[in-house]
């Protein structure tokens, strides 16, 4: 029988040996660690990131040949590698023209949006108007009522119907004739009283 030794340990695991280590399935959490210590060994080298990529464009690609060179027919004298040749000038036309109407879809459907935009941005000023006419009424009225309370018509206020109207405030100053009612006509804010 042998004995335990260094000879039972994988060689790959043995730390005398020069064999790298066996690599293991690769997780994303393990890749993007040796990712970020990667980094960290030089933090002063710069780092290089891609560039965005541009957006296809029917302008990007190149534009159809003007004059076709050695076009073959459907008959004889088609080599084997024409046909490759063709799909690849059909699949470059059939992709430029596929561009060129999303282009113009693209352009429709911005239009339509910007036409709602607007439609909604209207209906929303006009709304707004209208509360704000509504609401400077209101304000209007009310100011002219507390200008007509302040004027003499107020609750500190008597209305006599007769000779004489004068108030009922208590100014001893003043010539104050009294009718006999008086103090049946004193008008009280939301009552209103008529003697016929």
């Amino acid at each position: 029988m042998s004995e335990p030794g260094p000879e039972s340990i994988p060689t790959s695991a043995d730390p005398r040996s020069k064999r790298p280590i066996k690599r293991r399935v690769v997780t994303a959490q393990s890749e993007q660690a040796s990712q970020v210590q990667s980094l960290f060994r030089d933090p002063t080298k710069e780092i290089r990131l891609p560039d965005p990529s541009k957006q296809r464009s029917s302008a990007s690609l190149p534009p159809p040949p003007e004059i076709v060179a050695n076009v073959q027919g459907s008959s004889a004298g088609a080599g084997s590698g024409e046909f490759h040749v063709y799909k690849a000038s059909r699949r470059r036309e059939y992709e430029r023209l596929r561009m060129m109407e999303s282009e113009v879809s693209k352009e429709k459907d911005d239009r339509d949006w910007e036409k709602q935009r607007e439609e909604a941005r209207r209906k929303d000023e006009e709304k707004t108007e209208k509360n704000r006419k509504r609401r400077e009424k209101r304000n209007a009225a009310k100011n002219k009522k507390k200008d007509a309370s302040s004027n003499g018509k107020g609750p500190g206020h008597m209305v006599v119907d007769g000779p004489t109207t004068t108030t009922l405030d208590g100014n001893k100053g003043q010539d104050q004739s009294w009718p006999a009612d008086a103090v049946e006509h004193v008008e009280t804010p939301g009552v209103i009283i008529h003697e016929d």
